[in-house]
């Protein structure tokens, strides 16, 4: 590791999809768009543009070095600008390891960096395709600089008196913190993908699939066949419509399961040990110091199953990559075994049972809210399907009992130094926040709100690439006056006074 050496050529062929992935939109629309006189120049364009994209990614793959060297990382990059980047491994917070299916056929490894100053954008430093003999030996180097590190920390803080038998017994600690470990079971990661909601995410990935291809479909074909196959039936229509909906269930639910197969969080003295996949094996590490807070996430079919997934909001990763955007801590845990897991991981936040409400008269607003999104629906189905379309009438008590499970599902409790908030959009999310990690607290009271002694309040943490906030509305004013005064440093100067 001390001479400077070349990724493997591998990386090559990954720069070349990686970047025909961010532009496939612009290319397919320059390919496949456009009046059949100008067919020729567009291919010639196309071609132009795939050749000099090789070339780049050759000449950046022949112009990046890495070697490691007196304590430091160094990479050496870039074609037509030098860039020389030299990381002390002290600075290192975690690398992240993965292997997609081109680094698992050829045995290798990607290799990410992250230091303090990455500050949510892109990686430090990332080497796509080095081998998995290089990428044992820089994380071998990272942890002997880290465990170095903290023995001269608590060799400055053990004190002359301290007997080997209490040496032993911090010894013993170390083994045990270490051996925290959550696995999720097959059974538990099928109920996971059954209960995902992925559907959506399938339909909608093929149907923008498709708009890309516009002139090479019949879509006026496609729409006669459309008008022969309605006249056939409703009942054949219904069916149609179900297999497909089921086909697209099955492929969402296959392709959860692939993404966290093996789902695996070690415990680590400071940091978690994030690994999972299938096709393609990922391994994250996250510094417990760098955890903003926690989500707990329950959705309309796990919550009356006693399940919850757990997210961990992280001051890191990077914001093209989703999966350093949303941790997922925990995919699918019993909701009793809530408290007891998160004690064990991220030790400083507990989660609350008990959670103070809103007031009974915030429930009028919920469901008017409710209403404003509700009406124009009614209102214009009834006009366009008359004398049917008085049905959707209907809607009107369903808002009414989904404004109530809203306004039941709200709450807030603080204890010590913790901050619990609890809300329903569509599904019910828990945020837990520490006091010192918070970067915004705002407490806002509209005019109506006013009128109604009721506030707004907004507890916000960075994450990933943004902020992450939690708000509960319409709690009682003095309530929410209680939870600034928590905030701020008014209280603490007045105890201090």
């Amino acid at each position: 590791m001390f001479e400077p050496k070349r990724l493997h050529p591998v990386a090559v062929l990954s720069s070349i999809l990686q970047t025909l992935k961010e532009a496939i939109i612009p290319l397919v629309v320059l390919l496949f768009l456009g009046g059949s006189s100008g067919k020729g120049m567009q291919l010639i364009i196309f071609s132009v543009i795939c050749f000099f994209l090789i070339v780049f990614s050759v000449l950046s793959w022949l112009r990046l070095t890495y070697w490691v060297e007196n304590g430091e990382l160094r990479i050496e990059s870039g074609v037509f600008v030098r860039k020389k980047r030299y990381i002390r491994f002290e600075r290192i917070h975690s690398i992240d390891v993965s292997e997609g299916i081109l680094q698992r056929i050829f045995g290798l490894a990607q290799l990410k960096v992250e230091t303090a100053g990455s500050n949510g954008g892109k990686p430090e430093a990332e080497l796509t395709a080095i081998t998995k003999r290089e990428s044992n030996e820089i994380i071998s180097i990272f942890n002997e600089v880290k465990k170095a590190g903290k023995r001269k920390l608590e060799s400055d803080c053990v004190n002359e008196a301290v007997t080997g038998k209490e040496l032993t017994k911090v010894a013993e600690t170390d083994i045990d913190s270490a051996s925290v470990v959550f696995k999720q079971t097959f059974p538990q990661l099928f109920l996971m993908a059954a209960t995902s909601g992925g559907v959506g995410v399938v339909l909608s990935g093929a149907v923008a699939f498709l708009a890309q291809f516009d002139e090479l479909i019949p879509f006026k074909k496609l729409s006669a066949e459309a008008e022969r196959f309605i006249q056939s039936g409703i009942l054949l229509i219904l069916l149609t419509v179900l297999l497909l909906f089921i086909l697209a269930y099955l492929v969402a639910t296959a392709r959860i399961v692939l993404i966290y197969a093996y789902f695996t969080v070690k415990k680590v003295e400071e940091e978690l040990i994030i690994s999972r996949g299938l096709l393609e094996k990922r391994q994250l590490t996250i510094p417990l110091k760098k955890i903003q807070g926690i989500r707990i996430a329950e959705n309309l079919i796990r919550q009356p199953l006693g399940y919850a997934s757990v997210y961990l909001e992280y001051a890191g990763g990077s914001a093209s990559d989703k999966d350093t955007v949303n941790i997922l801590l925990f995919p699918l845990v019993k909701k009793e075994q809530l408290k007891e897991k998160i004690n064990q991981f991220v030790p400083g936040y507990e989660l609350q049972t008990e959670l103070q409400g809103l007031p009974k008269r915030s429930y009028i607003r919920y469901f008017f809210r409710q209403l404003f999104i509700i009406i124009p629906i009614v209102v214009a189905t009834s006009w366009i399907l008359w004398p049917w379309g008085l049905v959707s009438f209907v809607l009107i008590p369903i808002a009414a009992i989904w404004a109530y499970l809203k306004f039941r599902e709200v709450g807030w409790n603080i204890s010590g130094n913790q901050l619990q908030l609890r809300t329903r959009i569509v599904s019910k999310q828990t945020y837990i926040f520490q006091k010192n990690r918070l970067q915004v607290f705002d407490r806002r009271v509209s005019y109506f709100q006013s009128r109604k002694q009721l506030s707004t309040i907004a507890a916000t943490v960075k994450s990933g690439a943004g902020p992450r906030e939690g708000k509960v509305v319409d709690l009682e004013q003095k309530d929410a006056e209680f939870m600034n005064d928590w905030f701020s440093y008014s209280e603490f100067k007045k105890s201090e006074g």
